[in-house]
């Protein structure tokens, strides 16, 4: 969770939603994927905000 209002789950490209699907604001996090969709974000994307 980050700044109390976002929640990130991270795991691999077939990781689903459904464990964060009734929480507002929530994303997945996922490996091994070029480009996101809905609330799936590529990993790889993270790297640009260090």
């Amino acid at each position: 969770m980050i700044d109390g209002k976002y929640t990130f789950e991270i795991g691999g490209k077939n990781k689903s939603y459904k464990q964060i699907k009734d929480i507002e604001n929530s994303y997945v996090v996922a490996d091994d994927i070029e480009v996101g969709f809905g609330h799936k974000i590529p990993l790889w994307l993270f790297g640009f905000l260090y």
